[in-house]
């Protein structure tokens, strides 16, 4: 299942934004690191936020927060347990965000999906999922029938919880933990364009404290 916005599959999937001109970018922005893994394209940037735009954003999280959706439920209540926030895409504080964000990866602000928050309580879990939709599920056309699929991610802690939380990529043994300020950004396609299931990813049960993060997907085609 994947968080709702907001082959046949590599036929429905389109082209997309340059993956290759983008992945160009990414490790040329000093402090950027790949993680090494042929079987997908994950880069971390510790402190790409510093910890007052993390506490601002945290807030604006909080003021509009509510339970998380997902598409193409499968009847798992448990399946994620977060609650996410939209930020005002007019507060100055979102609008450099997103300017930040859009230059450091270099993808191109038209194609991006409003910013949303997540905050995750005690216990609460984003279960193995992955962000681009199902090509052949249910929601496909509802979600993907005018902007497209989700190409990037891009994530950004805005704390460290007391304890858990980390984000799991299980095709690469890879778990990251939480720090404040610290950037995700991954390519939810292979080379050839079709939906890559080794971005497979696990957002792990908070055991102590909060954690909140702030999550901003790239589409095919300009957001609309």
């Amino acid at each position: 299942m994947t968080e709702a916005p907001a082959s046949p599959a590599a036929a429905r999937f389109g082209s997309g934004l340059d993956a290759v001109a983008i992945t160009g970018h990414l490790a040329s922005q000093p402090g950027a690191q790949r993680v090494p893994s042929p079987k997908l394209t994950l880069f971390l940037r510790r402190r790409f936020l510093d910890a007052e735009t993390c506490a601002g954003l945290r807030a604006a999280v909080d003021a509009t927060r509510r339970p998380s959706t997902v598409s193409d439920f499968n009847g798992d209540r448990a399946f994620r347990t977060s609650e996410t926030g939209d930020l005002d895409p007019l507060d100055p504080l979102t609008i450099a965000l997103d300017s930040k964000i859009a230059a450091f990866t270099g993808l191109d602000p038209a194609h991006g999906e409003p910013i949303q928050g997540q905050r995750y309580a005690v216990g609460q879990e984003f279960k193995p999922h992955t962000d681009y939709f199902d090509p052949l599920g249910v929601d496909f056309d509802r979600y993907c029938g005018i902007a497209g699929n989700r190409t990037w991610t891009v994530m950004v802690y805005l704390n460290e919880p007391e304890a858990g939380g980390a984000t799991r990529f299980k095709a690469i043994d890879k778990i990251i933990q939480p720090e404040t300020g610290k950037l995700l950004a991954w390519n939810n396609r292979r080379p050839d364009g079709s939906p890559n299931p080794a971005t497979l990813h696990h957002g792990m049960k908070v055991r102590a404290g909060a954690k909140y993060v702030i999550t901003k997907w790239f589409r095919e085609r300009p957001w609309r």
